[in-house]
């Protein structure tokens, strides 16, 4: 899997990223037209922008190539921090190529270029299962029992493949447009993680939203990430179910009291309430 620092206008998956140049003769004269932009030469007209963070946009675009419309996260090399270029997004990439289920959001392409990484997946029209619940207050068992089956059924897939997520969230299961899960974001994903003659490998990359982060990462002591997953589905379980998440994590002593009865001074670093990656960036060992 190639770092970001590749030849311009190649992408990481070895596809070409050419913009061409029309040009139209008139007498002697020639005239030089609009060059396409990297996405137009793939067959993407960029659409409306449906999320955006301190160094990505997600768009919507419509796809010559798919016959459909796609979401397109566009990643700037320029703002994003290093080691997300280098460890996190390779690796989210290099995950999500070999994951294929119902419940998963496909994965179509990546485009690398000398300022940003495009990452085109399927677009799901429905929002998130956190915007249905804050829209609905309370999420009936029917749809509860439904969506909750999807998720299990989704994880199940990826551990089966030594696929950790560590960022199970509402924010990130998506709806389609039948209104069925798709879990997202596979920014703190890791992959090669299958237990060896019965043990599991310890992660040692506390990530993830604290909101739903296992009491082991709120510690900041290594652990299991399929266990961490599976706390994180009970955490989405709960707020399907309540409507409202079991912890605040707003409440930044009461948090810890309630998880991991660390001191303040311990995670100082961590914003709470955001996805971070600033406290440790070791690899799983």
């Amino acid at each position: 899997m190639p770092g970001p620092d590749v030849r311009t206008h190649d992408n990481v998956l070895g596809e070409m990223s050419a913009e061409p140049t029309a040009t139209v003769h008139s007498g002697v004269e020639a005239k030089t037209e609009r060059k396409l932009t990297v996405l137009e030469s793939h067959g993407y007209m960029l659409g409306r922008t449906i999320g955006s963070g301190s160094y990505a946009t997600v768009k919507v675009a419509s796809s010559d190539r798919h016959n459909c419309q796609v979401a397109i996260k566009i990643i700037s090399k320029f703002q994003a921090p290093g080691d997300y270029l280098k460890k996190f997004l390779p690796r989210e990439i290099e995950v999500v190529k070999g994951l294929k289920h119902e419940n998963l959001i496909r994965f179509l392409q990546a485009i690398e270029t000398t300022h940003r990484v495009y990452i085109v997946m399927e677009y799901a029209e429905n929002g998130s299962l956190l915007d249905i619940i804050r829209k609905d207050q309370h999420i009936d068992e029917t749809r509860g029992r439904r969506w909750f089956k999807q998720l299990v059924e989704a994880v199940d897939y990826c551990h089966e493949r030594g696929v950790v997520h560590r960022d199970i969230k509402c924010e990130n299961l998506l709806m389609d447009h039948g209104l069925n899960i798709k879990l997202s974001d596979f920014g703190f994903a890791r992959g090669h993680m299958k237990p060896k003659n019965g043990v599991f490998a310890l992660s040692e990359t506390f990530c993830g939203s604290y909101a739903y982060a296992s009491p082991e990462i709120l510690k900041g002591v290594p652990y299991r990430p399929q266990d961490s997953d599976v706390w994180s589905m009970g955490v989405v379980l709960y707020a399907i179910v309540y409507g409202r998440l079991p912890f605040d994590d707003t409440n930044y002593t009461q948090l810890l009291k309630e998880h991991a009865k660390t001191s303040k001074e311990e995670i100082k670093s961590v914003n709470i309430g955001t996805v971070t990656y600033d406290r440790k960036l070791e690899e799983v060992k």
